[in-house]
């Protein structure tokens, strides 16, 4: 039976958001879709010969991203390096152009202008994607949907894979728990889970606190952190700014669909003359609360 299992895949990888999906414990081969496709869709260049490390090279670049949807301009020459173990984020009014710019970074969709390179190891899976809404199959256990999604990237161990990764994310206990029961922390979790089976170097999470409760979105940027700390480049958005100072190692302000700032939360204080990260998006963005950003021309 074919269906939707989950959105939040990877383009690098042989999981997309639409799979082939088994009957219940069991498994199946996948089907490609649309969303994020298989990389075929964006211009995402590999590029795995290996540096030593002292040069630091990036394991993922854009430069030069352009977007435009119709005569509106959504991006406008940004450029982003993202280095292993370390924590990035991305922070921005509404409507300034993050989720364009992650789903440029993720390779599912291809910009305007400019190019994405990934200069990682050859992986079976590059990328790990989640997005702003993560949603999964009904019908199926957590633990029956990782072992599923651990299969497709050829896992030696599926269960075993599946496993291992609820731990890491802290969702071991609900492993027997159908997926349509799932709060919405903790189907953001099981995303995480998700977007992290076959390690991949690069992991882009969207919003991944949105609409939490404290406790949960504090354990949710925990999560990211250990992801760093485990070796991975991991780029994630937020509006929660005390958090984003928490954790991130690099800033990266987005406002108007170009990047205003970019360095770690002190340097940015401290070009700015600001006290806190909310200081720092106040000064840069012009401190305009009371509208919303709307790109393009207005009418």
């Amino acid at each position: 039976m074919t269906d939707e299992l989950s959105q939040s895949t990877s383009p690098q990888s042989p999981v997309s958001p639409a799979e082939s999906v088994p009957e219940s414990g069991s498994e199946s081969e996948s089907e490609s879709e649309s969303e994020s496709g298989s990389g075929s869709e964006s211009e995402l260049e590999t590029e795995s010969e290996s540096e030593p490390e002292s040069t630091q090279r990036p394991v993922l670049e854009a430069a030069g991203l352009d977007h435009e949807y119709g005569a509106v301009s959504v991006l406008e020459d940004v450029s982003v390096t993202l280095q292993p173990g370390t924590v990035t984020a991305l922070i921005g009014p509404n409507g300034s152009g993050k989720t364009t710019l992650i789903r440029a970074l993720a390779g599912l969709h291809e910009p305007t202008a400019g190019t994405v390179a990934y200069h990682g190891p050859d992986t079976a899976r590059q990328i790990g994607y989640l997005p702003q809404q993560p949603s999964f199959r009904p019908g199926f256990t957590v633990i029956e949907t990782l072992r599923f999604y651990a299969s497709l990237v050829g896992t030696p161990n599926p269960e075993e894979t599946a496993r291992a990764h609820l731990d890491r994310v802290g969702l071991a206990d609900a492993a027997s728990r159908p997926v349509d029961a799932l709060s919405g922390g903790m189907t953001r979790l099981l995303g995480i889970a998700q977007a992290t089976i076959g390690d991949p170097p690069v992991v882009i999470l969207d919003e991944p606190g949105s609409g939490l409760d404290p406790g949960m979105s504090m354990h949710v940027f925990d999560v990211a952190a250990e992801l760093a700390a485990d070796g991975m480049a991991v780029l994630l958005s937020s509006h929660d700014l005390e958090l984003v100072e928490r954790v991130a190692d690099e800033v990266l302000l987005l406002d108007d669909g170009e990047i205003i700032q970019r360095g770690s939360t002190a340097d940015l204080k401290s070009q700015l003359d600001a006290d806190s990260l909310w200081d720092v998006y106040r000064n840069a963005t012009g401190g305009d609360t009371d509208t919303v950003t709307v790109q393009g021309d207005s009418a």
